[in-house]
């Protein structure tokens, strides 16, 4: 399909996608100029997807490994019309991590075929509502947390699928179990209910050297297989962002969770 085609069909179904907050036109703004700008906002966006796939492809071809990464982009402070023009380029699974800017877009795209990923961290009193609306959580550090989502996922729907949160680089100001604690912490979580403990997730120190970047992933990856070992059934390492994902896929991320090389800078929310 030519490019101008599917920018074409593209345009047709966002508005159904994302309602009448991306069809009305900007106040002041001419008529005829709008269509002109969302053009010019869907080629971008697919050209930058384009270029992360490639990324990937590449990254895990360099590996010696299959196409086996997903890749969850990064939606947080995007409104949902992006997510709607994003979805409409054949991106299904997007992370948000701030609950009630998620739960609007949710709202807003519930007819559609979107897999939503929970990224952020976990305050007791959000558990409920994570529960109820989201298919994945990556960032699980404690036996309480997961106690309650276990409790708190509805009758009727699926498994939560869960990643325990690993602080890999031991940081002070970042949320995660660490390496030491991470085992008993699954085999807790593992045994509950309405909850299908998947694997691990990290976010490492920032580094720009490539070896470098490889050694937390390759830690989280060979504890993993150490869980798995001891009798876990653990398939997912959520792990890589737009720095690093290169380095991640090497060490064998299954999950790359990216927002700034799909979605450009963030967005200030107000």
């Amino acid at each position: 399909m030519k490019l101008s085609v599917q920018k074409q069909n593209v345009h047709q179904s966002i508005g159904a996608r994302a309602g009448p907050a991306l069809a009305c036109r900007p106040a002041g703004e001419v008529p005829g100029a709008f269509p002109t700008r969302l053009g010019i906002i869907v080629s971008a966006l697919q050209l930058r997807l384009d270029r992360v796939r490639t990324r990937i492809a590449e990254a895990a071809r360099a590996s010696g490994r299959r196409d086996d990464v997903t890749l969850v982009a990064v939606s947080k402070t995007h409104p949902a019309s992006t997510i709607a023009a994003c979805h409409a380029l054949g991106q299904h699974r997007f992370g948000e991590n701030r609950l009630q800017e998620a739960l609007g877009k949710i709202q807003i795209l519930r007819d559609q075929a979107i897999e939503w990923h929970f990224i952020g961290p976990i305050q007791s009193n959000k558990t409920r509502s994570i529960a109820e609306n989201f298919h994945w959580v990556h960032t699980v550090d404690r036996l309480k947390t997961a106690q309650r989502l276990s409790a708190q996922r509805p009758t009727g729907l699926p498994p939560l699928h869960i990643c325990l949160q690993v602080n890999i680089s031991a940081e002070p100001s970042k949320s995660g179990v660490s390496l030491a604690e991470v085992g008993p912490l699954a085999f807790h979580v593992a045994k509950l209910p309405n909850l299908v403990l998947r694997g691990l997730m990290a976010i490492p120190a920032p580094c720009k050297d490539f070896a470098a970047q490889r050694l937390p992933f390759r830690r989280l990856r060979e504890q993993k297989d150490e869980l798995n070992r001891e009798g876990l059934s653990l398939d997912t390492l959520s792990m890589g962002m737009t720095d690093d994902m290169e380095a991640a896929i090497a060490e064998g991320a299954t999950i790359v969770r990216v927002g700034t090389a799909i979605f450009g800078p963030r967005q200030r929310v107000t």
